[in-house]
């Protein structure tokens, strides 16, 4: 493994390996439904035991982050001058992808990631500086990040993969704090089923070395919509449905749960906020 990047993350930050490479596997296929050099960039440079968090095979980390770069981008189309913010950014490489868009023309959007500095210092170290690329070290909940952010032109702010591993009134706390800072802008968020959240809680096992850290928070999709009677300054709410994937069984399965009220609580939840 000689010249590649030794790392050492523990708890929630090792979630950001697991999704990562999941996100690389994908890119790497010649099928594959995520268009991802970066992720296999960053796969090939780091020296870790990936296997250690089995090798199913699954899309579900692709798929969430076609949906998050659509919408990303659909604002970003309106606004092409906004900031995004990335809370809990870990290893994606959103901004890469969203970058050699060409629906997005000049390129001015800004994009502001912050996380734990030791995810900071591995994003550094491993990943194409850019001058529109800044990098805040530091908790989502420590809600100074956002003095940084210059609102004027936009502000889209992702929580992809983040709310889940906060406590209830943490995560509430963060959405009400960014609608209250941030009117004009959008948020995006997801979080799993619902119905699944007893086993959530305990930490899901991806094989029978590694188990995901337990998931404190969900919403079920009515208490997602709920978001804008519940909260000040959330505008609209908006239930986001998956992206096609591969195969015509899973593509079945994901249009009959998004349409389906009753099996709300076997399919996770992806929230797009509107903030006015």
């Amino acid at each position: 493994m000689t010249g590649k990047h030794t790392v050492d993350l523990t708890g929630v930050s090792e979630t950001a390996l697991m999704t990562l490479l999941v996100r690389a596997k994908e890119a790497r296929r010649p099928d594959g439904i995520l268009d991802d050099p970066m992720a296999i960039h960053l796969v090939d440079s780091i020296d870790y035991d990936f296997a250690k968090f089995g090798w199913a095979k699954r899309q579900d980390m692709a798929l969430r982050a076609l949906v998050f770069d659509k919408h990303t981008r659909r604002y970003l189309v309106d606004h092409p001058r906004a900031t995004v913010v990335a809370l809990a950014e870990g290893l994606q490489t959103s901004f890469y992808r969203l970058d050699a868009s060409d629906v997005l023309g000049s390129h001015e959007f800004r994009w502001l990631t912050v996380d734990l500095p030791p995810m900071i210092e591995l994003r550094r170290a491993l990943l194409p500086t850019c001058d529109r690329v800044r990098m805040c070290a530091q908790s989502a909940l420590d809600f100074s990040w956002m003095d940084q952010v210059d609102a004027d032109d936009g502000v889209f702010i992702t929580a992809e993969g983040l709310l889940m591993y906060l406590q209830p009134e943490e995560a509430l706390s963060l959405i009400t704090e960014c609608a209250a800072r941030f009117p004009g802008g959008q948020m995006m968020f997801d979080l799993p089923p619902s119905g699944l959240a007893v086993l959530s809680r305990r930490g899901v096992r991806t094989s029978r070395r590694y188990r995901v850290p337990p998931m404190p928070f969900t919403l079920s999709v009515a208490e997602a919509a709920d978001l804008v009677n519940t909260i000040p300054g959330v505008r609209a709410v908006h239930d986001v449905p998956s992206e096609p994937g591969r195969g015509a069984v899973l593509n079945a399965l994901l249009w009959t749960v998004q349409r389906i009220p009753v099996l709300d609580p076997v399919r996770p939840v992806i929230t797009l906020l509107e903030f006015g």
